[in-house]
Order: C-alpha cells, then sequence, then structure tokens
C-alpha cells in the first residue's frame, strides 16, 4: 500500500466514507461487521468517488477541504502540516462540517466515521454546512466581480 492508496468504506445501507487511511479494517470492527472496506489503490478519479461518498476521511489539505465542502462532503481530518494546514482544521471545526482525530488513533477515527455513519441526520446538518462554507459559486461570483470592475474602469477612463 502507498501513501496515495484510497479505500471505500459502506454499510448495506448505502452509507459510505472514502479515506486513505490503510487502517480501515478498524472502521470496520467500530462499526459493525457489515461494514465492508474496499481497498482502490491509486485512484485517479478521486471527484467521483467524492459525488458518491457520504464522508471524507483525509489530511487537511486546503485543495481537498475546499472540494468537500463545495460538494457538501463532511470531513473527518486525521492529519496536517505543521504551521501550513492547522487553521484548516478551525475553518472546518467552526464551520461545523468535520472534526479532527489524529491518525495516530485509527480506532478513534474508525469510531467517528461509524458514528457518523450510523447517523442520517447528523451527517445532513454537516452536508447542509459543507456547502454552506464551500460558496460552490464563488468562481462565478469572483468573475462577476472582475467583469464589473473591469466595466467601472473603462466608463471611468472614457469619461476622462
Amino acid at each position: 500500500d502507498g501513501d496515495d492508496d484510497m479505500y471505500y468504506a459502506h454499510t448495506p445501507q448505502g452509507a459510505g466514507c472514502l479515506s486513505p487511511v490503510s487502517s480501515m479494517d478498524s472502521l470496520a470492527k467500530a462499526g459493525s461487521a457489515s461494514v465492508q472496506v474496499k481497498p482502490l489503490g491509486f485512484v485517479t478519479n478521486m471527484a467521483e468517488y467524492m459525488v458518491g461518498a457520504d464522508l471524507l476521511i483525509s489530511k487537511a489539505g486546503p485543495g481537498t477541504i475546499a472540494e468537500a465542502a463545495a460538494l457538501g462532503l463532511p470531513v473527518l481530518l486525521t492529519s496536517y502540516l505543521p504551521g501550513q494546514e492547522e487553521g484548516n482544521i478551525d475553518f472546518v471545526l467552526k464551520n461545523e462540517f468535520g472534526a479532527y482525530v489524529s491518525d495516530s488513533d485509527p480506532d478513534g477515527v474508525a469510531r467517528q466515521c461509524s458514528t457518523w455513519l450510523r447517523d442520517e441526520e447528523k451527517l445532513a446538518e454537516m452536508s447542509k454546512k459543507a456547502t454552506e462554507a464551500g460558496v460552490p459559486n464563488a468562481a462565478e461570483d469572483i468573475a462577476r466581480y472582475i467583469g464589473q470592475s473591469v466595466i467601472r474602469w473603462k466608463v471611468h477612463n472614457e469619461a476622462i
């Protein structure tokens, strides 16, 4: 298993999580025997898996958190780069669409994931908060703002 290998865990009810945590067998033990873990290896179609997942287990990378939030995907953060990604954990916690459990505690990661997968209301609430934090139309809003600014300056410069 490489560091970038992915695992997909799901229940018979269809709830699933996507994780790079190689000890996903802890998830099956923490939840129930009905949780199945499928090793995926390295994947290039991460977006497809994120759209189909109910939660994401990941390190606190800003791009991954932004993608998850834009999709309304709750996140369970398990590691971070000191000095660079610590604030990302604060962002997720403040916006209430995830939690942090260290990857040095795989049983704790599994318990948290299992708890969320069994609580549809909690997942729905976190999904809603992720979407609110994710600003899914941010690129369009930025482009609109830039366009309006260009037009204002064009009008201003033509009046001079």
